[in-house]
């Protein structure tokens, strides 16, 4: 069982974890909101293999192999998110599951660079 720290419930961001096993094990009040028309909080406990194609399912398996990252945006209904999705590691280091983070961006977002 993994402890979720009290302050992502209420995190802005959507945020969705799942177990090495591919189960949905817990998401934050914005990942039930965004998930709502596919069953929201009854997603808890389904496979995320079920609910996505071929191409997402690769990488997900990838993701638990490799324990990597991956990232990228997407627009939807003109709004844009940053999706970052990472495997997440156990008290032993142990790749157990991922995480998926979904951020609302803004539709010009600053860029800095910093030396």
């Amino acid at each position: 069982m993994i402890k979720i720290p009290d302050w992502i419930s209420g995190f802005p961001g959507a945020v969705t974890v799942s177990d090495s096993n591919h189960t949905v094990v817990y998401m934050n009040e914005a990942a039930v909101e965004t998930w709502s028309s596919r069953g929201g909080k009854a997603l808890v406990g389904t496979s995320l293999l079920a609910s996505h194609g071929p191409r997402a399912r690769r990488i997900i398996e990838e993701l638990l192999s490799t324990g990597g990252s991956n990232v990228y945006t997407v627009e939807k209904m003109g709004v844009k998110k940053l999706i970052h999705q990472s495997a997440w590691r156990d008290s032993a280091g142990e790749v157990a599951g991922l995480i998926e983070m979904s951020l609302v961006l803004p539709p010009e977002v600053p860029h800095f660079i910093r030396d």
